[in-house]
């Protein structure tokens, strides 16, 4: 069986940044990813723009160049394999975990798809955007609703109703609608988010004034139909013609797979998993969280940029605890 001082879940900005805070501090590591890398990022629409600058994001000491101030998807994605290069990183991708139990001796048992590791210290990265919150509507499962968004040529010309009011619904409407899709946003509330980035927000308010893109507030999904879409408005059921529907209404962690590391998570509305906020560490001695995870379902709290210290924090302590092993 292959051990490990480190594993670390996820290979995604935080994941790899844990990995080479391990590297420095002389530790062997492993990182399991269940997608590609930094698989996150790699699902982001085609011509996305991080809101934060390059240099914001840079880890490892390994520079982030991008042409403008802010990076794109493709250059990030550039950037994460150039830093798994530049610190010949030990990742393992297309490898789920599936199951985490103590080893007998302090440490854990990984299992995978693939095989068993057993490691000293884990740490959990696993972001949130894999898991996305569901509606729990009827027609959810149709092959037209989206929670994700990729590019706005395939909408041109299509009746679209965009669902929620943060960020990213805000940018695809106004992106589809500029492509030439029919958009109509369907907000739980009555107003766009007020965390809604300065640039985007008076622009959508506009559009939707002006009435470019009809807007139901106060409205909810009742269900989605083949060629319609059924809303609950302050005035009844409403019907529109409908295409697609973008439910773009924020991602959680995937709670399943904390739930089966053995992880506590209370079930109040953060859901927050147990940890110190301090040191990182859970409930389960010598397993950290790490990034973005870290805020449960307060999703709009922790960032990469403001989680780059997680991975020093954590490996400084394993450190201390742990003799080290052989490089495998």
């Amino acid at each position: 069986m292959e051990s490990y001082d480190l594993i670390v879940i996820g290979g995604g900005p935080t994941g790899l940044n844990c990995a080479i805070a391990a590297h420095k501090e002389g530790l062997s590591h492993l990182v399991l990813e269940k997608g590609v890398l930094a698989n996150s990022i790699y699902n982001f629409p085609d011509n996305m723009t991080f809101f934060s600058t390059s240099k914001r994001l840079e880890i490892g000491d390994v520079p982030f160049i991008s042409h403008t101030e802010k990076p794109t998807r493709r250059e990030a994605l550039e950037y994460y394999r150039r830093l798994q290069q530049a610190w010949s990183l030990n990742v393992h991708t297309y490898e789920p975990v599936s199951k985490m139990e103590p080893d007998g001796t302090g440490g854990y048992l990984i299992a995978t798809s693939k095989r068993t590791y057993q490691a000293r210290a884990v740490v959990v990265a696993t972001g949130f955007y894999d898991t996305p919150n569901m509606m729990e509507v009827p027609g959810e499962d149709l092959p037209k609703v989206k929670h994700y968004y990729d590019d706005a040529h395939p909408y041109v010309g299509q009746e679209v109703l965009v669902v929620g009011a943060a960020n990213s619904a805000c940018q695809v409407a106004l992106e589809l609608w500029r492509k030439g899709a029919k958009v109509t946003m369907a907000i739980r509330g009555n107003a766009i988010y007020k965390g809604v980035k300065y640039w985007i927000k008076p622009d959508i308010e506009n559009r939707i004034k002006e009435g470019s893109i009809p807007t139901y507030w106060n409205s909810t999904v009742q269900s989605i139909h083949p060629d319609k879409v059924v809303l609950q408005t302050p005035v009844g059921e409403v019907e529109l013609d409908n295409d697609w529907v973008l439910a773009m209404t924020g991602y959680r962690p995937n709670y399943d797979l904390l739930y089966s590391l053995g992880l506590e998570i209370p079930e109040d509305e953060a859901r927050v998993p147990n940890h110190n906020p301090e040191t990182l560490e859970t409930s389960l001695p010598n397993v950290f969280l790490a990034g973005v995870v870290c805020a449960g379902m307060k999703t709009n709290s922790l960032f990469i940029e403001n989680t780059r210290d997680h991975g020093t924090v954590i490996a400084k302590q394993i450190a201390r605890r742990v003799p080290k092993l052989q490089t495998i």
